[in-house]
Order: C-alpha cells, then sequence, then structure tokens
C-alpha cells in the first residue's frame, strides 16, 4: 500500500520539478531564470531558486539563513539577490522588483530605516516600523514597501545611497535587516550558508 502511494507522490514531484524548469527561458544558457515557488502542500515549498536580475527576495530567516557581515560588521538575514541572505548592491537608477519568496501565511515588509556613509551599519535598536506603504516610487530614507504577501511584489526605483532596511513584522524578533547599497560598481555580500 505504502509503494503505491509514493510513486504517485514522486512523479507530482519530478512533474514539478519539470514545470520549474520548462517555464519561463527568458535568458540565455546560464543566466538566472524566473524564481519559481513549487508548492508541495501546506507547509512546504521548494525555494531553491535562482532570482531574475533586479531582483530583491524577501523570506523569512530561518528559510533564506543569516550571514554575518564582516565588512558591515552585522548581521544580516531574510533578504537576498540570489538564493540565500547576504548584503545587496544595484547601480542607482535601477528599477527593482521586491518580491516576497516566503511559503503561505507569511508576510513581510522592506522599510527603509536610516542611511549609511561607510561602515559600520550600526542597525537601530527598536526603530518606529510601519506595515503602510509609503514613499511612492523612489527608494529613499522612508521608504517602506507595505504588506507583502507571499508571491506578490513592488517596483521602486534605487536612488545612489547606503541604506539600512528591515521588515516591520521580523525587525525586532528575527533580525530582519539588511544593508542596500545603490551606488556604481557595487557588489553584493556572500550569501548566508543553507538554513540547517
Amino acid at each position: 500500500m505504502a509503494r503505491t502511494l509514493a510513486i504517485p507522490f514522486i512523479a507530482f514531484i519530478f512533474a514539478g520539478l519539470l514545470a520549474a524548469c520548462g517555464g519561463s527561458h527568458g535568458g540565455a544558457l546560464g543566466q538566472p531564470q524566473a524564481f519559481q515557488a513549487i508548492p508541495l502542500g501546506d507547509s512546504l515549498a521548494i525555494t531553491d531558486a535562482r532570482l531574475p536580475k533586479d531582483t530583491i527576495g524577501v523570506g523569512y530567516p530561518d528559510q533564506v539563513g543569516h550571514v554575518f557581515s564582516k565588512k558591515w560588521k552585522a548581521d544580516v538575514a531574510g533578504f537576498t539577490q540570489s538564493h540565500y541572505s547576504q548584503t545587496l548592491a544595484f547601480p542607482p537608477g535601477t528599477k527593482i522588483t521586491v518580491t516576497n519568496i516566503s511559503k503561505a501565511g507569511e508576510f513581510h515588509t522592506l522599510n527603509v530605516i536610516a542611511t549609511r556613509g561607510k561602515p559600520p551599519a550600526n542597525f537601530p535598536k527598536n526603530p518606529m516600523l510601519s506595515m503602510k506603504p509609503s514613499g511612492g516610487d523612489k527608494l529613499v530614507v522612508g521608504y517602506r514597501s507595505g504588506i507583502l504577501r507571499p508571491g506578490k511584489s513592488v517596483s521602486v526605483t534605487l536612488v545612489k545611497g547606503i541604506y539600512l532596511i528591515g521588515c516591520a513584522f521580523h525587525y525586532l524578533s528575527d533580525n530582519m535587516r539588511d544593508v542596500l547599497v545603490v551606488e556604481p560598481g557595487a557588489t553584493p555580500g556572500p550569501t548566508a550558508t543553507p538554513p540547517g
């Protein structure tokens, strides 16, 4: 009986993986493909896919990990340009998409809390973070994405600067915060190891 149930489940997983791989082929070989979560039930999703160019993925730290940035002397978590948490970097004027990559039921925000001219990050201990959107289409101090439900996105254009960002839901409880560098030639930091 168990063997009979296992074969359809394995076929379902294989079909889902094929669908994810065969979906949009928007780029050349080796280019990052569109992020796609494959639902496997109420509490499990495969989210280990590269994000498209000019995208920030916002995910619960238990899923995307924590990484200590030596440069910024800070633990960062919950924001990524690839698979797992990392400091973020884009050139000025880039229009980015901010997407909630968490599983069902986990809401996030991207709030710009402060700016920095250089390291260390020195994240504020108890900032006032709102879940209401603010700031329009330019990312500057005071910008807030508003609530992002799983799979939902918002687009915003980056203005030159070095920003401290955080999630209004998880900044204090889970240290969900990051450094976003918007400068010519900026590169994102190393990624966290996969959460265990």
